[in-house]
C-alpha cells in the first residue's frame, strides 16, 4: 500500500519506519522538504521524502503527524479529498492547576479528530495510535504480562477503520474497534490522562482490570 506522511517527527519516523520495513511503500512530506528526503533515507526501505503535496498525492492513506496546531494550515492547503486519514494527535496542553513539580496535561480542544473531519469533510478520517507515545511504537515490545499491545481504532467508514486496522497488524499490534469518530474524543482524553499519570510515575495499566474481572451487575 501506498501512505503518504505528513511531519517527519518522532510518531512520523516510529509509524513510518514500521511500514515501510513491513512492505508498504512510503513517501514523507514536510514544508522542508530535504528534511522529509533525510527521514526517507535514514529509515531506509525504499521511503522517499518530497513535500506535503507529494505526500498527500501519494498515499492510498495519510498519516497527519504534524502538532496539533499546525493541521488548520496543512488540512487547508492540501489536497487531502478522498482520501483515508490517519489522525494520531493529541492537543496536550500543560495543566496550569497542577502542583508545583507535577507534570499534568489538559486538553487543549476537546475533538480533534472532529476537527479535522469538519475541515476535510470529503475525507475519511480515522483516529489511531494516538494513545501512546513515538517511542512505543519504535520499540520491539508487543506484548506485556501476557497480554498483546492494543490500538483502540474511531472512525465513521468501515472500510477505512478496516485498512488502518490493517496497518496496525503490520506492525505487530492488536487493533480493536473503539466506535465512530464522535467517540475519538475520548480516545484524546483517555490519551491525556495516562499520558499524565505515566509522567507521574504511576501505572495507568493497574488502574484497569482484566478483561474477564472487568464487568459489573447492572443496577
Amino acid at each position: 500500500m501506498r501512505i503518504g506522511i505528513i511531519g517527519t517527527g518522532a510518531m512520523a519516523r516510529a509509524l513510518g519506519g514500521g511500514w515501510a520495513a513491513a512492505g508498504h511503500e512510503v513517501r514523507f512530506g514536510a514544508r522542508r522538504s530535504e528534511g522529509a528526503v533525510e527521514l526517507a533515507d535514514a529509515v531506509g526501505h525504499g521511503a522517499q521524502g518530497g513535500s506535503i503535496d507529494e505526500a498527500a498525492g501519494f498515499g492510498e492513506a495519510v498519516l497527519l503527524a504534524v502538532p496539533v496546531d499546525a493541521l488548520d494550515a496543512v488540512l487547508r492547503s492540501t489536497g487531502l479529498d478522498g482520501r483515508v486519514l490517519i489522525d494520531c494527535t493529541n492537543a496536550f496542553e500543560p495543566d496550569a492547576a497542577a502542583p508545583d513539580g507535577t507534570m499534568n496535561f489538559v486538553l487543549g480542544e476537546d475533538a480533534v479528530a472532529e476537527r479535522i473531519a469538519a475541515t476535510v469533510p470529503t475525507a475519511h478520517v480515522v483516529k489511531a495510535f494516538n494513545i501512546c507515545a513515538a517511542e512505543v511504537w519504535a520499540a520491539q515490545e508487543r506484548a506485556f504480562e501476557g497480554s498483546p499491545l492494543s490500538v483502540p481504532v474511531c472512525g465513521d467508514d468501515p472500510d477505512a477503520v478496516r485498512l488502518v486496522a490493517g496497518l496496525a497488524e503490520d506492525l505487530k499490534l492488536r487493533p480493536f474497534p473503539a466506535g465512530g469518530l464522535h467517540r475519538a474524543r475520548y480516545l484524546e482524553a483517555a490519551s491525556v490522562l495516562t499520558v499524565g499519570l505515566w509522567f507521574a510515575g504511576h501505572d495507568s495499566r493497574a488502574m484497569l482490570p482484566p478483561l474477564a474481572a472487568a464487568f459489573a451487575a447492572r443496577d
